[in-house]
């Protein structure tokens, strides 16, 4: 018993080996007396107790830990399996977003980079072409190239742009939930914005507008700003028997008004009576323009919602591609644009001068031919994929249809 608790006394053995040497050295019979070696042992008997404490709680601790990362990662699978069911964003995708919207240390930057989004900036490139392709329709000779006329594009170009800060930012001001699945960065969705700097911009913008269009004494372009600022208002705003853009057919026709008549009607007269002072007069080239762009607005009000199909869903839109699917709405948009690219061939056949003949139908081939490659290469269930498509159709092929029209009119 007594050598199974003190050990052998030979010196190549430790006196207790639970893991640690309680020996400062090694003990041999007779060195020392009986008692001391009790205390010794003792001592050693303490050590061993405590760090065997010591590996169960460090267990312990272990277990701890590994059952709150479970815990913890159980809690993130199941928020996010419920983010996908409900259609809302993934978290991996919030996070994204952040990081994209993360500010530098410029204030400036920031500042511009938030009204710049804000703005929606294809759209004001879209209207400010569309008066300056609608302006040159009223040019009848060489001469009427002149200040005279520069004058009269920047009014309108200035009054229409600030009227589309007001459009688009009510918009976003009545669609913050909405955008914030299918637009989150935009600076009201993302909260760089707070919903009373966004009111305080498009009252600031839609009163300098109305200023302008006033002091100016144009009255088609008055009367342009104020059909465009109902429209606009009743299409977004949420009260009663408004808020159109819930009905697809309805929300369509205020996009044809505006971008198809009221931009090509009103600006033309702008500049043929007030500028030139000269009669009201429908021309050829007028009603050819108005048919262009009634085609092509169809096109782009079919076509922006398609990216939008999951906000939409959930808070009750009714657009054609939450009705149809959004690969059906893409090919029709497609496809007439595709149209149109053959009637503006059709038309170039028929010229009487061959040159003409030859520029047209050439290059509405290339053209129709771009547009088809790059619809191709479109995944329509990718959100990302439709959106650099229908941006590309803003950037692109909306410049060169507008610029199209003006030449394919005199042809």
């Amino acid at each position: 018993m007594e050598s199974l608790l003190f050990g052998s006394s030979s010196p190549k053995t430790p006196l207790l080996s639970s893991g640690s040497n309680c020996w400062s050295t090694n003990l041999k019979a007779g060195h020392f007396p009986g008692t001391y070696v009790g205390v010794q042992f003792l001592r050693c008997k303490a050590w061993n107790f405590l760090e065997r404490c010591s590996v169960v709680r460090s267990q312990w601790h272990h277990d701890r830990s590994v059952e709150e990362r479970s815990i913890f990662y159980t809690k993130k699978k199941t928020n996010f399996l419920a983010n996908a069911a409900a259609g809302h964003p993934l978290e991996s995708e919030s996070e994204s977003s952040a990081y994209k919207l993360k500010s530098t240390s410029n204030p400036v930057t920031n500042a511009f980079d938030a009204f710049y989004r804000f703005s929606r900036p294809h759209t004001v490139i879209g209207t400010a072409l569309s008066i300056v392709s609608v302006a040159l329709l009223a040019v009848e000779k060489l001469s009427d190239i002149s200040p005279l006329f520069f004058t009269g594009v920047l009014e309108a170009v200035a009054a229409a742009l600030m009227m589309n800060i007001y459009i688009v930012g009510l918009n976003q001001l009545s669609d913050i939930e909405i955008d914030k699945i299918n637009k989150p960065y935009l600076p009201l969705a993302s909260g760089e914005y707070s919903f009373k700097t966004g009111v305080m911009i498009v009252t600031l913008f839609s009163i300098m507008s109305f200023w302008l269009g006033w002091i100016v004494g144009s009255w088609p372009l008055f009367w342009a700003l104020f059909i465009s600022f109902v429209l606009g208002t009743a299409y977004s705003i949420n009260l009663p028997l408004l808020r159109w853009k819930r009905f697809a057919v309805v929300a369509a026709m205020c996009i044809l008004a505006v971008r198809a008549v009221i931009v090509q009607l009103a600006f033309y007269l702008h500049m043929q009576t007030h500028v030139y002072r000269r009669p009201v007069s429908f021309s050829r080239p007028l009603i050819f323009a108005i048919a262009f762009m009634s085609f092509f607005s169809v096109v782009i009000a079919l076509f922006k919602d398609v990216p939008d199909i999951e906000g939409d869903k959930i808070f009750g839109i009714k657009t054609f591609t939450v009705n149809l699917g959004q690969k059906r709405v893409f090919w029709i948009c497609i496809s007439l644009l595709e149209m149109a690219y053959a009637v503006a061939i059709f038309v170039g056949a028929t010229s009487p001068y061959l040159w003409s003949k030859f520029i047209t139908v050439l290059g509405h081939i290339i053209l129709a031919s771009i547009l088809w490659n790059r619809a191709k290469s479109v995944d329509p269930n990718s959100k990302d994929s439709i959106t650099s498509c229908y941006m590309f159709i803003w950037k692109v092929i909306t410049p060169l249809i507008l610029l199209d029209m003006n030449y394919t009119k005199r042809v």
